[in-house]
């Protein structure tokens, strides 16, 4: 799975965002280094067991001959309470780290594969995340 090997802080300060007001992506959201890209189209905070899940499906898809570009990086960390903790005592540990997604952002990048072969592998992995997801060509 995806963590940065080091932080200068351990816990970041929850982000908080107008939720009526819908950012976009200005940053990553052209198809640069493959022919393929699976876009997002709805945001959401993607944790990296996710990613990990759905670039295993989409390189299983895309064989030998496919080649294949993780275009996002989880470097946030999410933290959580155990369960039947009291309120209080402090922030909870972390369990692992995400990155936050918005609308229009190229999650991944296939090429080296026919338009079909590539569609399908970006397909099945667009089910493995919590986004609405669609499937964009150079």
């Amino acid at each position: 799975m995806l963590f940065p090997k080091k932080v200068k802080y351990r816990k970041w300060h929850t982000l908080r965002e107008n939720p009526k007001k819908l950012k976009v992506a200005t940053r990553g959201t052209e198809v640069s280094f493959g022919s393929f890209g699976l876009k997002a189209m709805t945001p959401a905070r993607i944790r990296s067991n996710q990613i990990e899940s759905a670039r295993k499906v989409i390189s299983r898809a895309l064989g030998k001959t496919g080649k294949m570009w993780i275009r996002i990086f989880p470097d946030m960390p999410f933290t959580a309470k155990p369960a039947e903790v009291k309120m209080g005592k402090g922030k909870g540990d972390i369990q692992g780290y995400q990155v936050q997604v918005r609308p229009g952002r190229i999650l991944f990048e296939v090429d080296g594969v026919s338009s079909e072969v590539a569609s399908e592998a970006l397909r099945k992995g667009g089910t493995k995340l919590p986004v609405k997801t669609k499937i964009v060509s150079r």
